[in-house]
């Protein structure tokens, strides 16, 4: 392998979702999966919609499950209360999932430098380096922003919708990086 090729890959494996990927189907990602502990404070009506794995150039990055309540529209995510779980495959810092997450939203609309620099020092406060087994899960609260928690314990919250809505819009917003992804995590919308 290359050095380029190499330093790419790494880039790539060490924050996931930036390179073509395939998603496990919903099934496959939610079977025999109970109900996380802090959703029955987070968000007692959610259920759950549906899930997908994260693989990067063959590497298995993450499994990820979105609960919402009744009546929840994909298109219409960034007005409705939901929760998106990721539990790890492989580990990862906290530093770098935060910086791809940046850059992920910045692929739906601009982010100037100043508030991309706000969000991103909110985020590595909020999210921790992971292992494998690590499960994140963050809450989006419309009007008000988002709160994370890290193998049921809170990690903290980011009071600022608009960040709120462009971090969950990373895996719903048409403009995602990983549609396949978004269409296994929304597979039980409006049932």
């Amino acid at each position: 392998m290359t050095g380029g090729l190499l330093l790419a890959l790494t880039l790539v494996l060490g924050v996931g979702a930036a390179a073509p990927a395939a998603a496990q189907t919903a099934s496959e990602a939610t079977a025999g999966s109970p109900k996380p502990p802090e959703l029955f404070d987070a968000l007692p009506q959610g259920r759950l919609l549906g899930g997908g794995r994260l693989r990067v150039f063959g590497f298995q990055i993450y499994d990820a499950r979105l609960w919402a309540g009744p009546g929840f529209r994909v298109e219409n995510f960034a007005n409705q209360a939901l929760a998106l779980e990721l539990s790890y495959l492989r580990a990862f810092e906290g530093q770098a999932i935060a910086e791809r997450s940046i850059t992920e939203m910045r692929r739906t609309a601009p982010v100037s430098d100043d508030l991309a620099a706000q969000w991103l020092a909110a985020l590595r406060g909020v999210l921790p380096d992971v292992k494998k087994g690590d499960r994140i899960m963050g809450v989006h609260r419309p009007g008000v922003g988002a709160s994370f928690w890290m193998n049921g314990k809170p990690m903290g919250d980011i009071r600022d919708a608009e960040f709120a809505k462009r971090f969950f819009g990373i895996w719903l917003a048409p403009g995602t990086s990983e549609p396949g992804l978004r269409n296994a995590l929304v597979t039980g919308a409006g049932t």
